[in-house]
């Protein structure tokens, strides 16, 4: 993993490096966001979501245009089990990453991985037993690019972009980045 002078690792990545290069996450799981995000997911009211995309949309534009780092060739969207997302309407984090791939000029691929068995509801569950919840639900159907990034709405013990990372990695991704909304604190 990579690091610049200027980016930030939290304590977890220091002790134990993720599958990712990067993250860009710019804000945190709690009061308005969480709120937001919510009745953005939840209750189909997209308007809640549209501030936080403009907002991560314009931080991604300010990196790429001044720092060093390349643009990802793909955005792949967190899968989601047919069942969940008949349930919801919609898959959020595949409609965030299409509204990323359309303001950043990067195509969005929905069909690299799915998820190969419903999990138990992460809410409630440590780190460890995420991780071990998670072993095994993905699965690489396409081939994957090198530069890539997975999008998400929120981030909250890194479990599962962390085996969703390893799956991507082990099928030939060389540089990933993951892109959320908002991170959970702590």
């Amino acid at each position: 993993m990579s690091h610049v002078a200027n980016e930030l690792a939290c304590g977890h990545c220091l002790i134990s490096p993720p599958p990712f290069d990067r993250s860009f996450i710019p804000w945190r799981y709690q009061y308005p966001v969480d709120g937001m995000i919510s009745r953005y997911k939840y209750n189909r009211q997209h308007k809640f979501a549209r501030p936080l995309i403009a907002g991560l949309t314009a931080h991604l534009e300010s990196t790429f245009r001044d720092q060093t780092h390349e643009k990802p060739q793909v955005l792949i969207p967190s899968p989601m089990i047919y069942a969940r997302r008949r349930e919801r309407g919609f898959n959020q984090a595949r409609d965030i990453a299409e509204r990323l791939g359309d303001a950043l000029d990067i195509p969005v691929d929905a069909g690299i991985v799915r998820r190969v068995r419903k999990v138990q509801a992460q809410r409630g569950l440590s780190r460890e037993a995420r991780l071990q919840n998670l072993r095994g639900v993905f699965e690489v159907c396409a081939k994957v690019p090198e530069r890539i990034a997975i999008v998400d709405d929120v981030v909250t013990t890194g479990a599962t972009v962390r085996i969703l990372a390893s799956a991507l990695q082990d099928a030939g991704a060389k540089e990933i980045q993951v892109w959320a909304l908002a991170r959970t604190p702590g």
